[in-house]
């Protein structure tokens, strides 16, 4: 997802020199004389112009109102975090408050790293936010007890940016949140706006993981199954009809443009702007690049997410925790509700043009107007559950060594679905098994 590409431009800090308390203390936090105030890190993996200064405009006011508990804005950033978090933990010089995504807390967890939340969450907080999204932050202690192990404030979902004069132009049934296309009726619409030398669709799929599984959810595929304390890798009818869809539109309708298959998500945008073609799925982040980049006169429009059986879709959230070895966990717990309340949320979400997981939030009039599509972006937020390839141990490596190079070679029309199910299935569980042993 977004949360972790087009990162050069963010200033890489040396966290393990930035985030120690100093002093020797152990933990991130200054354990202060008397009469000083309470002193806490925060790692923030914000990165985007307005979401640094949402971010930082948050922790100012904090301070201003709160002169016994300090934080100190730490800039960190999503293309090494993880591997600093490590030596941080280790070291015993970890922030008090870490800003990540929820696929990285899993690890953290069974480590003894990150403070469980579950019992200490103030009751506001956690009724603003769904079940839903607090179960994908709830991983197993490594020791057979689920904990909470973050809070979770922003999700991506997959939606469809459309070229609005080749929509009107094709007469296709406009769709809305409560009446979203189904995939048959996506296909027919992507099959009459190619003419000439413009496509219906276009799928970058240069990086296509996340994308496909999470858009198997329309159908229940989730690529994985546990029985008995086992997974394993699951390829059958439910995971294969995305894929074949998105084959199809290639191959067999030839209503998707040829030239996106090997680009990244917002490679197609210049093709985009020239009418190339008309319907771009992609994360809602992408609507920002559009707001600020399409010419003069290009109107576009957001259009809800796909239905299949189901609209549901994976959702990963990102997510702040407490450090186990804070020495001040309280107080740690007090900013993050003050951070994440619902006007923090709507802002937060508004910086970095995702969905905010509270429910006060999503109904900020920020969040439901029509201009830039937020209505049906924020509305998109109902489609999310927790992503199974969330608990899987294993996924990253599956991801990299097996799934992104079988899945390019199927949508590159090198292999058949059957080879790539194989492939996924086969390649898939001898790297699963190494972490069941």
């Amino acid at each position: 997802m977004r949360m972790k590409s087009a990162l050069a431009a963010a200033a890489i800090v040396a966290l393990a020199a930035g985030c120690g308390s100093g002093g020797g203390d152990k933990g991130g936090s200054a354990a202060g004389k008397p009469g000083e105030p309470v002193k806490l890190n925060f790692l923030s993996l914000a990165w985007q112009k307005e979401s640094v200064a949402a971010n930082k405009q948050i922790v100012d006011e904090w301070n201003k109102a709160n002169p016994t508990i300090q934080v100190t804005y730490v800039q960190g950033s999503w293309d090494n975090v993880n591997d600093q978090l490590v030596t941080q933990f280790a070291g015993g010089t970890a922030p008090d408050v870490i800003h990540n995504d929820s696929p990285a807390l899993s690890g953290f967890a069974s480590d003894g790293y990150l403070l469980d939340l579950s019992d200490k969450l103030p009751a506001e907080l956690k009724s603003d936010i769904p079940q839903k999204s607090w179960d994908t932050v709830t991983f197993d202690d490594g020791k057979g007890k689920q904990g909470v192990y973050g809070v979770p404030f922003l999700q991506e979902s997959q939606v469809i940016i459309a070229n609005k004069k080749l929509l009107d132009g094709a007469g296709v049934r406009i769709p809305t949140p409560d009446n979203p296309w189904t995939w048959d009726e996506f296909s027919a619409a992507a099959k009459k706006m190619t003419k000439g030398d413009a496509f219906g669709v276009a799928w970058p799929m240069k990086s296509p993981v996340n994308k496909s599984l999470n858009l198997a959810l329309n159908f229940g595929g989730t690529f994985f199954q546990t029985v008995d304390g086992k997974t394993t890798v699951k390829v059958g009818p439910e995971e294969k009809e995305v894929l074949q869809r998105i084959h199809d539109q290639l191959y067999k309708d030839k209503s998707a443009d040829p030239a996106a298959l090997g680009q990244g998500t917002a490679d197609p945008l210049p093709a985009f702007y020239a009418g190339k073609f008309a319907l771009l799925p992609a994360g809602v982040y992408l609507r920002q690049q559009v707001a600020e980049q399409a010419p003069k006169g290009f109107e576009w429009v957001t259009l809800p997410p796909l239905k299949g059986t189901t609209t549901d879709q994976g959702a990963v959230s990102q997510t702040l925790s407490v450090a186990q070895d804070s020495k001040h966990p309280d107080e740690a717990l007090k900013f993050i509700s003050y951070f994440l309340n619902p006007t923090n949320q709507a802002k937060l979400a508004k910086g970095d043009w995702l969905l905010p997981t509270s429910v006060k939030a999503a109904a900020d009039p920020s969040m439901t107007t029509k201009e830039n599509g937020w209505d049906v972006a924020t509305a998109s937020a109902k489609n999310l559950v927790v992503a199974p390839f969330l608990k899987v141990n294993g996924f990253d490596e599956w991801k990299s060594k097996v799934a992104t190079p079988a899945l390019q070679e199927y949508f590159a029309n090198k292999i058949s679905i059957d080879d790539v199910a194989k492939k996924l299935v086969d390649d898939g569980n001898k790297v699963l098994e190494r972490y069941q042993r």
